[in-house]
């Protein structure tokens, strides 16, 4: 692959379970300018790049331009503070452009990492003392995770993360957040998984869908108490109808979707 266009390297590539990958991507002779944890920032690589075994062959138009890089938007899912490298949590898209040369990766391969990190799905809209809940289907988790990282020492919030896969083998960061959990009065860590049957070893927490398990009280048994408006934010990220779905039963219990000029109580982010 030609390094003409590329500005980094993959330090680590984690494989969490069949089409999961987290990766670690450094900065090559220049350095990580701050972000605010939720934000994302762009990776690429040139339509040269070779694209991973288990995936689809890849569009005509995709290689008609090689001079133009791929680029796609990723969540950060490292710390804001910490500069040797960025983090990401990445599922296979085995139709995508981007994703199955991502997974083609190794440590040491050269991409572009985009030196401007934007977005506003972050925790500087919710109040001192309100109550957080995080919860995200698949990589929508990789926000949350650049959030506890950075702010978990934070005493201004409850933070309760909840996470929905298919596998127990999917819950990316399992361990870490079930670490948070015990080591923080102030965090909840609930995974839920949707395909028990076909677990291994018998799975013991929650299952069923997010919106199922909010709505019959599920994670209110849990957290101690049933939030509300006026004492709790809600963040949804993930696929979209986990969030739809949710939005409907949230406004229904009198929250509002949070916007630049009206704001409410359910900040959104969609990973399709």
């Amino acid at each position: 692959m030609s390094t003409d266009q590329t500005n980094a390297v993959v330090l680590q590539r984690i494989e969490v379970a069949p089409g999961l990958i987290i990766l670690r991507v450094a900065p090559d002779e220049w350095e990580l300018s701050e972000f605010v944890p939720g934000q994302f920032a762009v990776l690429g690589l040139p339509p040269s790049a070779p694209r991973c075994r288990a995936c689809d062959p890849c569009e005509p138009d995709e290689e008609s331009r090689p001079d133009k890089l791929i680029k796609r938007a990723y969540s950060i899912a490292s710390a804001s503070h910490w500069k040797q490298y960025m983090e990401f949590y990445i599922t296979l898209v085995r139709s995508g452009a981007l994703t199955p040369r991502l997974f083609a990766l190794d440590v040491g391969d050269r991409l572009w990492l985009g030196q401007k990190f934007t977005g506003s799905f972050t925790l500087d809209p919710v109040p001192e003392g309100k109550r957080v809940i995080l919860m995200a289907t698949g990589t929508g988790l990789a926000p949350y995770m650049s959030m506890m990282r950075t702010l978990l020492h934070d005493q201004s919030h409850e933070y309760v993360v909840i996470h929905g896969a298919r596998h127990s083998w999917d819950l990316g960061y399992r361990s870490e957040l079930s670490t948070m959990d015990r080591l923080s009065d102030k965090f909840i860590y609930i995974p839920s998984i949707t395909r028990p049957a076909e677990e291994t070893v018998p799975w013991t927490g929650l299952t069923g869908y997010l919106q199922n398990l909010w709505q019959d009280g599920s994670f209110a048994e849990i957290i101690g108490a049933r939030p509300t408006p006026d004492d709790t934010h809600i963040f949804l990220c993930g696929n979209p109808s986990m969030i739809e779905a949710i939005m409907g039963i949230l406004e229904g219990e009198g929250f509002t979707e949070h916007k630049r000029r009206s704001p409410g109580t359910i900040h959104v982010e969609k990973y399709w």
